[in-house]
């Protein structure tokens, strides 16, 4: 996707260009990036070798807990222990298109290639995205043939619920939508891995956001699939390295930037190395 056709998705919805890629040295910033320099160290999280460069932002750290899979993903898991070439798809919306980063290589999708090829040199890996920005599952279910079957993936990544939370609309139908999509996936031979909602002002601001998060943990339990927390992770972003909401969202109060993006990425991307390790990221 060419940065043009990405600059123009970005205004398209409703996201300024000031908004976009807003930095964590930012005034708001400051506190969280002197902690870093003076190398405070938080415990539970994953180490240093999680952390990005210095000078180049905050610790990208998370507790150890929520780094875990506690379901398999016997295709995925055997094609890269094998060494085999292996296709992940990532499916969503704005926050997987990449809205609020400053150019498609900034998108989770496209840093979560580049971190999986760093973590296992030599094996062929590849993160098609089909986010959309707007889009709820329904939209989703709609292009799932073209988006998302006929890529035959190894593994299918699917970022869930926001916008349907953000509308009002019946959270119900992202479960049925959920649980539709995983019965094809699984008939494909494909496992797929739930991406829950994003932690932000916007999000934080509907009253029944811990219903849509209960929604999709009910939705993993009953396809026995997992969630990985993208809520949780970022709120400990938040509450424990105390980083104030201008080094991970952008100004409308929603959706990420591009460091954010890369930390999520890169976690996701030692969550999934270390369970194809049969360890657990961050250890």
């Amino acid at each position: 996707m060419a940065d043009a056709s990405f600059a123009a998705d970005r205004a398209t919805a409703g996201c300024s260009g000031r908004s976009a890629g807003i930095g964590p040295w930012r005034a708001g910033g400051l506190a969280a990036a002197v902690l870093v320099m003076l190398g405070v160290a938080v415990p539970g999280v994953v180490p240093p070798a999680a952390a990005v460069e210095a000078g180049r932002g905050p610790a990208c750290t998370a507790p150890t807990e929520l780094l875990r899979t506690t379901r398999p993903l016997p295709h995925f898991m055997r094609k890269l222990t094998e060494n085999q070439p292996v296709k992940i798809v990532a499916l969503g919306s704005s926050s997987t298109f990449g809205h609020g980063a400053t150019s498609p290589a900034a998108s989770y999708p496209a840093r979560l290639e580049a971190e999986l090829r760093a973590l296992r040199p030599g094996q062929e890996i590849s993160v098609v995205n089909r986010g959309i920005n707007g889009n709820v599952s329904r939209d989703e279910m709609l292009r799932f043939d073209r988006d998302v079957i006929a890529e035959r993936p190894d593994l299918v990544i699917w970022q869930v619920g926001t916008n349907t939370l953000l509308r009002g609309q019946d959270m119900w139908s992202v479960f049925l939508d959920v649980r539709a999509g995983v019965q094809r996936l699984n008939a494909l031979g494909a496992d797929v891995l739930l991406m829950n909602l994003q932690y932000s002002p916007e999000v934080l601001k509907r009253a029944n956001y811990p219903d849509m998060l209960d929604l999709l943990a009910v939705a993993g339990r009953e396809t026995r699939i997992d969630v990985f927390d993208r809520f949780g992770i970022m709120k400990s972003w938040s509450e424990r390295q105390r980083y104030g909401f201008d080094v991970f969202i952008t100004a409308d109060g929603l959706h990420m930037n591009d460091w954010s993006y890369g930390c999520l990425a890169k976690l996701l991307a030692l969550t999934l190395n270390a369970a194809a390790q049969g360890a657990t990221a961050g250890r």
